[in-house]
């Protein structure tokens, strides 16, 4: 009787340990969908052209990312392209863009593809006001947190995150949270961002260390280039602004 509540005794102490165990290095890929119609539809353009052009265009266009990370550092990337996408203008996305967030040492460095310039962003990781609810929503088969943040002053973010992973990082140049985010959602960009599936698979340093090519800027200088840049463009040149803060 005694070795038998030993042998229990031992299982629930491994099962226990094996709960508070967290992950810390994988793969995760995300599915992002894109209403592309919806810019469109809010100008109530008178754009015949346009009508027609849409009439032959999906609304919503899918896109597979990765995020590959481990305790140090992560990467998130365009990992497929959905080849029977129709995208219209300004909605397909770029091969080369990605997120390097260094969370050892608080930095970012993103490449950026806008238009016909190519832009490297180095700047200190991003410092958001989370405002972290009760709400939870499982995503991926794990059981998610709700927080909410704002960039540019007035963009709502909703993100969704697990400290079951307890990396804080996440889609585009995102983190801050107490784990990793598993789904977000910016609906004046009419777009979502929802994590699949995981790996847990190590990633290289080279995976992690990509080689990125463009013109040198911070956020701030981005920021002030694109304005310049948009400053006859309206709503549209906003959205664009709030794409390339990502």
């Amino acid at each position: 009787m005694k070795q038998i509540l030993s042998i229990l005794s031992l299982f629930i102490c491994l099962l226990a340990n094996a709960q508070t165990q967290f992950i810390t290095k994988g793969r995760i890929e995300y599915e992002r969908k894109l209403n592309q119609f919806k810019p469109f539809e809010e100008n109530e353009s008178e754009n015949e052209w346009m009508k027609e052009l849409m009439k032959t265009m999906p609304r919503l266009v899918t896109d597979v990312y990765e995020l590959r990370f481990n305790e140090t550092k992560s990467i998130y990337k365009l990992a497929k392209e959905n080849t029977d996408n129709k995208y219209m203008w300004g909605t397909k996305p770029s091969e080369t863009d990605n997120v390097v967030n260094d969370l050892a040492g608080n930095s970012v460095t993103a490449q950026r593809e806008i238009f016909e310039n190519t832009y490297v962003i180095k700047d200190s990781l991003r410092n958001l006001e989370w405002k972290i609810t009760s709400e939870t929503r499982d995503i991926a088969g794990f059981e998610c947190k709700k927080a909410v943040t704002k960039i540019c002053d007035s963009v709502v973010v909703v993100a969704f995150y697990t400290d079951q992973i307890s990396v804080s990082a996440g889609p585009e140049s995102f983190g801050g949270l107490p784990g990793m985010i598993l789904g977000l959602a910016i609906p004046r960009l009419y777009t979502t961002w929802f994590a699949t599936k995981l790996e847990l698979v190590d990633p290289t340093p080279a995976q992690l260390s990509p080689t990125q090519k463009g013109k040198k800027v911070n956020w701030n200088q981005l920021y002030t280039e694109l304005k310049k840049g948009m400053k006859e463009w309206g709503k549209e040149g906003h959205r664009r602004i709030w794409t390339a803060s990502l």
